[in-house]
């Protein structure tokens, strides 16, 4: 008997699909926006984001691992709450930034830990302590933040040589350490409250890549 069933995500609920659909649809706007009075930082933002916010879609379809419709909120959320900023929020609002870095940061630590988790529960054999859990998720999301940061100022660097806008930039030294702060708080979060949530996404995504487990007597 497998565990197949068990392990499906519940489906969307109105207000989840309807969420989602608001957010993709001001995405649309934005790109649309860009498009008409010459923005191209709006466009790539849009772009981008628009196309991630149909990553659990397409994982769904292509990999046969159903997520859990909040966790498509979730992701649709970090982008759209991102691309807003670049096209208007980081530079009026200023508490709008640190908003987005732990929201991105949320999501690249519930990545991390579905990816441990996976690797967890795929083999006996390995045994990852909660604890050691804990630290993972927090050291990947700092590693991430001081990556991002470095990818920012070479953006800068780019946009100082050439003239042309980039979609991302560093707002000085301060700014800096204030997103790492911000990205520690996400992964702090995550780390002592979303592995109980997180499991059932590991266990869906580990059978979707290596196939149903036999339920243990």
């Amino acid at each position: 008997m497998t565990v197949r069933g068990a392990l499906r995500a519940r489906p969307p609920t109105r207000t989840q699909n309807r969420l989602t659909r608001v957010m993709q649809v001001l995405l649309v706007a934005i790109v649309a926006y860009g498009v008409a009075f010459g923005h191209p930082k709006a466009i790539t933002n849009g772009g981008l984001g628009l196309f991630v916010t149909f990553v659990p879609a397409l994982v769904e379809r292509n990999y046969d691992i159903p997520l859990d419709p909040w966790l498509g909120v979730w992701i649709t959320a970090a982008v759209f709450f991102h691309t807003l900023g670049s096209a208007w929020f980081y530079a009026q609002i200023g508490w709008w930034d640190h908003v987005t870095h732990a929201l991105s940061a949320s999501l690249v630590a519930g990545a991390g830990y579905t990816t441990l988790r996976a690797i967890d529960i795929h083999s006996d054999r390995i045994q990852i302590p909660s604890r050691f859990a804990f630290v993972f998720i927090f050291v990947v999301v700092l590693a991430f933040g001081v990556v991002w940061e470095l990818f920012e100022f070479t953006l800068d660097i780019v946009a100082d040589e050439t003239g042309i806008s980039m979609p991302l930039a560093q707002f000085g030294l301060d700014d800096t350490v204030l997103d790492l702060m911000y990205n520690s708080a996400g992964a702090l979060i995550v780390a002592t409250f979303g592995q109980a949530y997180l499991s059932g996404v590991a266990a869906r995504v580990r059978e979707g890549l290596f196939g149903p487990s036999e339920e243990r007597p």
